[in-house]
Order: C-alpha cells, then structure tokens, then sequence
C-alpha cells in the first residue's frame, strides 16, 4: 500500500472509532495504532505504536503494559482484598485471620524497624560457632528448612524418567547475580552491575557492625567465593538440556565421589529419606566437595552471613530494604521503591497464594468465563490435531504419538479443584520475621511429603490471580489461571476474534510447548522418553535450527541481541501458538465470515489483538537483565517473530515485498 492510502485506513479507523451510533464495546485501541507505520515493516509498532511513545513507567516499576506487568493493577485488586480482610476480626486460624494477620505484620513498619537486624543475630551467632567442615555442611542443610538458601538447593518433584513418582533433586545454586556468565563478563554494563552488587555486600555488612575498611574486604570474600562457584555453574542455554540435567544417583555412589559434602547427613539434616537423588548439575557438587576444604574457614563464615542477609534483607528493617533495593534498580532499572502495600500484597501472594486465591476467585472471578474458555482450550485441540494431520514433514507414526499426546494434556482453567491449606501455620500479627520463617517451613514439609510418593496431578503450580499461564511437561498440562481470563486476553462481551487472537493465542503457545525442543521429549505421560522416528526428529531439529538463527538475529537494545538458543523453546511456542489459535477461530461463525468491526475485518482483529497482549514497554536496564536471563524473547519479537512467519498475517494486511519484516513463502518458518 501507498502512504496516501495508509492515511485514508487511518482515517476509516477514526471514524469507525467515533461513530455515534456504534455503541458497542470497543476491543481495538485505534488510537494505540500508528497508522505511519506500515504493518509489514513492524506491526508491533504498528499496533501499540502511539501507545508505547506515550506510555509512562512509574518510577517505582521497571516497566508497564500487559503480560508480567498487567500483575501490577492486579494487585490492586488484591490490595483491596488484604486492606479490608486485614480490618475484620476474623476468626483465629481461619484464612482470614492467616491472610489478614500476616499483611498487617508486614504493614507494621514501625515494629520492624525497631528490631533492626535483632530477628537473624541468632542466625548469625550459628555462624560464628562453626568451627569444621561438617558444622558448616550442618548449618547450611538445616537453615535451608526455614528458607535460608546457600550453597544448597534441594527440591522434591517428579522423576524425568517415571513421572509417576516425586523424587529428590538438587540444583546449582549458591551466587547472587542473575547468572553465572555476570561473573566473568567485561563489558560496561555487567562491571557495573559487579560493582552494585559489591556495595551492596558491603552495605550489609556495616548495617550489622562491620567498620567500612571490613566490610570492603568481606564483600570481596565473598565475590571471590560465588566467582568459584560460578565457574562450575552450566549457563542458561545449557540449562536447558533435559537429559544432560538428569542424573538420579545412589547416595552410597555420590558419598563417595563427594566426601567432604556427607549427602548422608545433609539428608538426615533435611528429613529426607532416600537412597538416591538427581544431581541435576553434577560439576556444581565436584566443585563445591572441593571448595569446603579449600576456602578458608573463616571466609566461608563470612560468605555465609551475607548469604543470610540477601536472603533476609526485605524482611527487615529499612536501612536493609534500602540497600536491596540499591541493588535491584540497577538490574531493573527502578527509580524508586515500591509502596509497603505493593510489597506486601506480592508478600501475601507468594507466601498464602492459595489462602488469598481463594478470596480473590470468590470476589472477582466470573464462572461463565471458565467454561467459555474451556470450549477455546477443546478447539485449540482440534485445530492442532488438524495442523498435525496436514504436517509435510512428519511421519504417520510420529504422527499418531503426537496426537495421543495432544489428547492426554490435562487442562487447568481458573483456580484448583483442591486447595492447600495452611493448618499447621500459626501467624502473629507483630511478628513480620517469624511468620515468613513459619510459612518457609510450611511450605518445605508440604513438599518434603511428596517424597517417594505418587505425584498429585491436581496440584498448581502458581496462585490463581497470577497473569500468567504454563506447560508443565512432566504433568502433561497446560494451566490458566484466573488472573490472565482478563482483557486484553479475554473478556466475556469480546467478539471470537478478540479472544482467539488473545487468550487463544496463550492457549495455543503452551499446547506447543508440549511439542518445543524440551517439551517433544516428553512422552503423553510427562516421561523423558523418546516417541519419534529418527528421521523425524532429525528434520525436527533441522526446523528448531532455523528459529535460533532467526531470532538470534533481531536486535533488542545498540549491539544486543536476543538469545536464539535460551529462548527457542519460547520462540517455538509463539509461532505454533498464533498459527493454531488462527485455525481454531477460522472453525467459528466469525472467523468465517467477513463482517468488520471497528473497521476491521475479522482476521485483522485476530492479529490486532495478537499485538496488543504483548504490548509492552519496559526500562532499558530492565530489557538487558531480561535478555541474559530470560528465555521469552521481548514483546517487539513475540509479535513480530511469528507474524513474519505467518502466510494468513501476510493476507490480512497486504504485506508485500520490500517491507521490513517481508520474507518470501519458502524462507517462512513452519514447524507445527
């Protein structure tokens, strides 16, 4: 198209906006729309174009928009909630009281500042008394029961190869930068970030009586000894390799590859009986069995008291939630502090999710948008299958597993059918420090209960007013909480173009993941087990090549790139996700007709709405953390990357050659 006839779109879309008699509910934001930029060069911009120039992040946010961010008003609703539960007498040990009790104990500012650092002195006083390597494995095994993470990470979960079963599992831990490569990357931006994180230390140390020339040198300890540890970690990408994750061991075997760590006693000091444990990251353990001998002593105290006030500092007084927060604004970008309601309404959420989730269902959840949703999900199935059937690539055979695995997910709408409780916590309206210890602990015994036993399938992963959504492989589910049945991914009165360009499109992104180059190792019941042909997977991991180079090609801030190979399994899932969420509503009366709305034909508003759930603006530091560490691809790329991709994108808005994002039929990426 020319740019006179982009003008007289635009002004169709004006006029279609502020036409008097159309008193219907408006779904497109027109005026979020940058009708300057042609659709083909960059819809995203297109979409959210005048919206994103304008938008303004609060200072107290590293970012505004929807996804991730739309949990920012969210939480206004969950403010409402614990304001008005932490008001009324509720009866003791009710979920009020908990939920009401333990808020106003995070409000009372004026209590915790008072104690200052008095909650973890005893903490630190157990620190001072270890006097040997067992004492030092001793401490850190038993403090982890409470919530206090060092150089052990332990967790109980299904086993990769009988997902039936909850076994034991460690990981690599023990640093606190995002990630292993902060350590040893040179350039401006990561040595500040290094030397936020020393002062940080530092910080802490003088906050609890250190004199300034001591607490220098400790937080030099202590960067030296995670900088050790950090040379053992994989990286993300490695991360992400299922089977070179994986290595369930004897006890017997790895007491004797690792003398100096005595699994038998770290185990008995967690209350975990068993006889084996997957070593997810095996050279994480070798490094550290030798560390424990070889870093002094008394230095490892000292990484050991910083440990414990990371990992305490938000819990105490305000001199220490300063210095947190120093740190975390050069990650994020932040220019001030969030609101003590803020903080704690995420508190609450993260230590009650589900005592507050159920609140949250009974007062702002609508239970037609379940079963309306439900119905999206079961054609989702449908139009993959056929997508599946109709596959160039693919084998009959493979075909047919790929199916039975399609059919067997499991499907998670809105809040759980059984709900955790909270019985055994006892929550003291003035004491903010041992609550959190209290449901820290709770939360350990609840999980340490799966172990060696069958895995409860029923159970979620996250609190139902979270906007969020996920696969969980070994589950062989896809789960939608309450908080993400919400505009812009769905809404009741929304034409089907809106809500399958929306909601579809999440529904339809973690049906895939079932089938990315993780989750496609997975068999229909959440085993690490192998369903295809050789030459099938071949040419699988032929295409899954392609979406690394493509994405690994798009720039995200001057010389930034994204991550091809951290973010594939999430590339792969945008791409699947918009092609299967398009077919599914073309199978609606609406997607097979061509009355407009708004100006817009029906396929426009699907791809209208597929730029706006992802319309996103975030702070510059904020992106750089996010691209290290996180494997979805920025909101620009999650629009953009798969449209390019996409032949029905092409159609509905006239992308020609010559425009930005064109790529012709045969250099399109087409895995599912």
């Amino acid at each position: 198209m020319n740019k006179l006839l982009y003008l007289l779109l635009a002004l169709v879309f004006f006029c279609a906006w502020n036409n008097p008699d159309d008193h219907k509910k408006k779904f497109v934001d027109v005026a979020g729309i940058d009708s300057l930029i042609k659709p083909g060069d960059n819809f995203f911009r297109f979409v959210n174009g005048r919206w994103y120039d304008t938008a303004k992040i609060a200072n107290d946010q590293s970012g505004v928009g929807s996804y991730s961010f739309l949990n920012i008003p969210q939480k206004q609703l969950l403010q409402n909630i614990l304001d008005s539960v932490s008001k009324t007498k509720n009866v003791m040990g009710s979920i009020g009281q908990k939920v009401g009790d333990f808020y106003a104990s995070g409000m009372d500012i004026a209590t915790i500042n008072n104690r200052g650092y008095q909650p973890i002195k005893p903490i630190l006083t157990r620190i001072d008394a270890i006097n040997n390597t067992p004492s030092l494995i001793e401490f850190v095994s038993t403090e982890l029961k409470t919530g206090n993470h060092s150089v052990l990470s332990f967790g109980i979960s299904p086993d990769n190869k009988n997902s039936g079963i909850n076994i034991a599992h460690v990981y690599q831990t023990g640093i606190g930068l995002p990630d292993r490569d902060y350590y040893f990357k040179t350039d401006s931006s990561t040595l500040h970030i290094q030397q936020a994180y020393k002062k940080y230390i530092n910080t802490l140390f003088q906050l609890t009586g250190s004199t300034p020339a001591t607490a220098a040198k400790n937080a030099e300890i202590v960067y030296s000894i995670e900088k050790q540890i950090a040379a053992s970690h994989k990286n993300n990408v490695e991360l992400r390799d299922i089977n070179a994750n994986y290595h369930k061991t004897a006890i017997t075997s790895i007491t004797k590859i690792q003398p100096n760590l005595n699994w038998t006693t770290i185990l008995a000091n967690l209350g975990a009986k068993t006889d084996s444990v997957d070593m997810a990251q095996t050279a994480y353990y070798d490094k550290l069995n030798v560390l424990v001998k070889s870093i002094d002593l008394n230095d490892w105290k000292i990484y050991l008291k910083a440990s414990t006030l990371e990992n305490y500092a938000e819990t105490l007084s305000k001199p220490f939630v300063d210095a947190s927060f120093g740190f975390n604004k050069v990650l994020s970008g932040q220019t001030t502090q969030r609101s003590r309601r803020q903080i704690m309404t995420e508190n609450v959420d993260n230590f009650l999710g589900q005592a507050l989730g159920q609140l949250y269902v009974k007062r702002y959840f609508n239970e037609d948008a379940k079963k309306r949703v439900l119905v999206l999900v079961n054609n989702l199935q449908k139009s993959f299958e056929n997508r599946i059937n109709h596959l160039d690539w693919m084998s009959d055979s493979t075909k047919q597993k790929a199916k039975e695995k399609l059919y067997a997910i499991t499907k998670k709408i809105g809040y759980p059918d059984k709900w955790q409780n909270y019985d055994k916590v006892q929550i003291n309206r003035t004491k903010y420090f041992e609550n959190v210890l209290a449901l820290n602990q709770n939360d350990y015994q609840f999980q340490l209960a799966k172990l060696n036993k069958p895995v409860d399938k029923t159970e979620w992963g996250t609190t139902p007013s979270t906007v969020t959504a996920y696969y969980n492989p070994s589950f062989n589910e896809v789960v939608f909480p309450a908080g993400i049945l919400q505009f812009p991914y769905f809404d009741f009165a929304a034409d089907d173009a809106i809500n399958y360009g929306g909601i579809g499109m999440v529904i339809g992104h973690e049906m895939t993941h079932a089938f990315d180059d993780q989750g496609a190792q997975f068999d229909k019941d959440g085993n690490v087990k192998n369903w295809w042909t050789k030459e099938d997977y071949q040419k699988f991991r032929e295409k899954t090549k392609q979406v690394v180079n493509l994405y690994s090609s798009f720039t995200v801030l001057d010389t930034v790139h994204i991550k091809g190979a951290l973010t594939l399994g999430e590339n792969t899932a945008d791409n699947g996700g918009v092609a299967i969420a398009y077919d599914a509503f073309k199978m609606t009366e609406q997607g097979k007709g061509s009355d407009k709305i708004d100006g817009f034909t029906p396929d426009q508003r699907f791809f209208l709405s597929v730029a706006r759930i992802w319309r996103v603006k975030t702070r510059d530091a904020f992106l750089r953390t996010y691209v290290n560490t996180n494997p979805h691809s920025p909101a620009m790329w999650r629009v953009n990357g798969p449209l390019m991709n996409f032949g029905p994108f092409y159609k509905a808005f006239n992308v020609q050659p010559g425009d930005k994002n064109y790529k012709s039929e045969d250099q399109r990426i087409k895995i599912w």
